[in-house]
């Protein structure tokens, strides 16, 4: 956790973003912006990177920008190829973009994208947003059946 003039951040790289027990800790933190720089060389790979982080962006109630690598690089061991699409993602709700998208790249494309984030949003989700993912339910509260 980073805090900075302008926000709590929090910073994963690439395959971290893939395990939401981190961002979780981050959240808890009251991380308001996640970023996330990431090399991959196929689609299938970034897409890994980029749904995990629009997961993220949803259930911490923050935004995330992915940021990676893209072109190519032949004469460089293990970078011939990369796919990437830079993104701030957003959370899901009223206050945000319907696609949970604030703004991206075109996909593998150099580029750079930038996007004013308004912070405030945050708490008012925190607060009256139609779903609150990022309040975790006490264990005691959920109710439990047992069926036969």
């Amino acid at each position: 956790m980073i805090d900075t003039d302008v926000a709590r951040i929090g910073i994963q790289i690439c395959y971290d973003v893939e395990f939401p027990e981190m961002s979780r800790k981050l959240a808890d933190g009251h991380m308001q912006i996640l970023f996330v720089p990431f090399l991959t060389d196929t689609q299938n790979a970034y897409n890994r990177v980029r749904f995990c982080a629009q997961a993220r962006a949803i259930e911490n109630e923050c935004f995330v920008a992915i940021a990676g690598s893209v072109g190519n690089l032949p004469k460089v061991a293990n970078m011939d190829l990369q796919f990437a699409q830079s993104a701030v993602l957003t959370p899901s709700d009223f206050a945000f973009p319907v696609n949970g998208i604030k703004a991206e790249a075109t996909p593998n494309t150099e580029m750079i994208v930038v996007s004013d984030v308004d912070l405030s949003l945050l708490t008012e989700l925190r607060n009256f947003g139609s779903v609150q993912t990022a309040q975790r339910p006490s264990v005691r509260s959920l109710p439990i059946t047992l069926c036969r």
